[in-house]
């Protein structure tokens, strides 16, 4: 179809306009209850629930990233941890029939409020940019160049992306860095931008912790509690990441060691930063539109 002819009124564009809304409202009163001695898992499970009340559903777990954590952290089942004086950066996701809005912001309880400030004001920064024809390389010169100007780093191996039906993360990707060969982006692309600025080297690793999965290859299991785990994940979550604490089987643990040994689910392990070192993030999805862009979770 060509540019001219995308209708960015169809029925698609306000479902992701929906999900956008519920999850600008959720993201405020989310951060706005997180404090020193606040749960992790009484956070996580105020957003889902919230973005259930309101008329959505969660298209990810929410993610709770501390200091040098960058994604994929999420509170497990009966989890007792707690904030500290630390950076905490929620990412919250919703779908409205498949239709997402993904969104991020950094709480600062670590009194290191310029890192918080770098992300927003990349994010905003490549915001100002985007138009049909505008290059994906040079967005993340835009955010790179606002976050070198900090004296902090982007990190370089975590990326925006486009968001997809029942997909979180599609094509195009959206770098945090000036890159020579990018994309570009066209009227009616849907996609989360979402720099991460480090007072580390800029790239981040593979921790251990994982409990956050998705739905990789739908196959028989013979494991009771897997079969159950299976027939809720295809059902309810189909391709979007689900949490251990989701499932409703008596075992889910026991349920996700075999459906990931079968190949049935994939784990996304935390990603990280060296010890010591701090990360933050600020994301919003956005729509290209003839004249622009709009942000459909500000």
């Amino acid at each position: 179809m060509a540019e001219s002819e995308v209708d960015l009124e169809a029925e698609q564009y306000e479902k992701h306009r929906e999900a956008g809304r519920i999850l600008s409202q959720v993201r405020e009163e989310t951060a706005d209850r997180v404090d020193v001695g606040v749960s992790h898992l009484e956070i996580a499970e105020f957003a889902e629930e919230r973005i259930r009340e309101l008329g959505g559903e969660p298209a990810f777990p929410v993610n709770i990233s501390i200091d040098e954590e960058a994604a994929h952290a999420t509170p497990a089942i009966d989890d007792e941890s707690t904030f500290g004086e630390e950076m905490i950066n929620l990412d919250i996701g919703v779908h409205v029939d498949g239709w997402l809005a993904d969104t991020a912001i950094t709480v600062d309880l670590s009194g290191n409020p310029e890192l918080a400030e770098a992300s927003e004001q990349a994010l905003e920064a490549a915001i100002d940019v985007i138009e049909p024809g505008v290059d994906t390389g040079d967005i993340g010169a835009e955010i790179e160049d606002v976050i070198d100007g900090y004296g902090f780093n982007p990190v370089v191996n975590l990326t925006g992306h486009g968001l997809g039906h029942w997909e979180q993360h599609t094509s195009p990707n959206i770098p945090n860095r000036a890159v020579s060969q990018g994309v570009t982006l066209e009227v009616g692309d849907v996609v989360a931008i979402e720099p991460f600025a480090t007072d580390g080297g800029g790239k981040v690793t593979e921790g251990s912790k994982e409990e956050i999965f998705s739905l990789q290859n739908e196959r028989s299991v013979r494991n009771r509690q897997a079969r159950e785990a299976l027939a809720q994940i295809t059902e309810e979550f189909r391709t979007l990441p689900f949490a251990t604490r989701w499932l409703e089987t008596d075992r889910p643990e026991l349920a996700l060691r075999r459906l990931k040994a079968s190949g049935v689910v994939h784990g996304y392990p935390v990603l990280k930063e060296d010890d010591g070192c701090l990360v933050s993030q600020k994301e919003h999805t956005i729509i290209v539109t003839h004249g622009g862009c709009e942000v459909t979770t500000e």
